[in-house]
Order: structure tokens, then sequence, then C-alpha cells
């Protein structure tokens, strides 16, 4: 089954060429909105759903692992990234890998906090072969204004969403979107040889 593309949102502004992480797959060439909507009952589960209720991805978490994993699933459940936390890591480490794979080969990106302590949620993403790990440049991921459970994600066209999805899972875990709070945050993603500003987050209205 194909993977199910988000319905468009209208924009003036677009990008000439798509800018794939995980895949061209994801690369709608036109903006498109996410509402990322927590499974009751469950911590790390998610369903995220286009302006149309349409289910676009799944993430779950896996139990009884030594690592804290989550498997982020397309329409038809099948596995397109594992995201895989480091422990014992003082910048909080994700590892992202294709599939189910937790291989060093299958290694797409790699995730972590700017800082050790920090009072905006700001990431360094390092792609698989960025092996030392160098930053171009800091960009702006977004302004968020976060809501007590589920929140919109708006995502320029030609951006890779499931890689926005996969941070936006990546930065619940690290406790910067908290389902206790409600205030203004600012998100930033620091993407080496990737330098836009990709998306933005606010409440989702039901």
């Amino acid at each position: 089954m194909a993977q199910q593309i988000p319905a468009p949102v209208p924009t003036a502004a677009q990008f000439a060429n798509p800018r794939p992480v995980i895949s061209t797959e994801y690369c709608a060439p036109y903006s498109i909105i996410l509402a990322v909507v927590k499974k009751l009952m469950s911590v790390g589960n998610f369903d995220v759903i286009d302006t149309n209720s349409t289910v676009i991805f799944e993430v779950k978490r896996k139990l009884m692992t030594l690592h804290d994993e989550r498997v982020l699933l397309d329409d038809a459940e099948n596995p397109i990234i594992t995201l895989r936390e480091q422990r014992m890591t003082a910048h909080h480490r994700w590892n992202v890998y294709r599939g189910k794979s937790k291989e060093p080969n299958d290694l797409i990106f790699t995730v972590k906090r700017s800082e050790m302590i920090q009072w905006t949620a700001k990431l360094h993403v390092f792609l698989a072969n960025n092996t030392e790990e160098k930053m171009s440049r800091e960009t702006t991921f977004g302004n968020a204004l976060i809501g007590k459970d589920n929140y919109k994600v708006t995502i320029r066209p030609n951006v890779d969403f499931a890689f926005i999805v996969a941070l936006i899972v990546i930065l619940e875990d690290m406790n910067h979107i908290s389902e206790r709070d409600e205030k203004a945050i600012g998100i930033g993603v620091a993407v080496a040889n990737i330098g836009l500003t990709v998306a933005g987050v606010e409440p989702l209205v039901s």
C-alpha cells in the first residue's frame, strides 16, 4: 500500500527542491498540517493525522527494552524508522535507524540537546555521514505554543515530514513538550548541511 500523503495547505512560499532526510516519499510539494494526537492511557504512543483526519503515521513505544525506543509506522503499519535513546549520555542523545534496524549501517541521523541544561527545546541533528558531528549553522525549527494534550505542526513544502515527526517524538521524551504545561517555548534545531526553517507547532483546537 502506498504511503498516504497529507492533504495540502495553501501557501505562497515554496521550496524549489525536496529536502529529504528519511525519504523523498515524505516531501510533499506543498505546505501541510499534521496533528499529533496522544493516545489515552499510554505514554509515548501517538497518532499523526492530516486535516482530513486521515492517519498518516502511528508512533508506538516499545516496552520491556533496555533502551527507550519508539517505532514510527506508516498508515499500513509498516515500520519506517526506529528511534532509540542512548542511555547515560549528558546531552540526551537519540539514534534514528531505518525500519526496525538498530545496526550502524542503517543509522540515518542522531539527535542531541545542544546543552546539558537549557530552557528552550533546542536540538542538534547530525546525519549519519557527519561522523565528526560538525555543525554548519543553527536554524529555527519554529515557535511553539504547547497545549495540554494535542497540537498541530505546520510543515513547509518539500520538507521531510517524517523527519519532523521524529523530532517531535524526541522532543516529547525530553519533556520540553509536556502535557502538564501550557506555555510558549522556543524550538530550535541545528541540522548539519540543512539550513532552513521547517515547521511551526501550536495547540490543536478540537
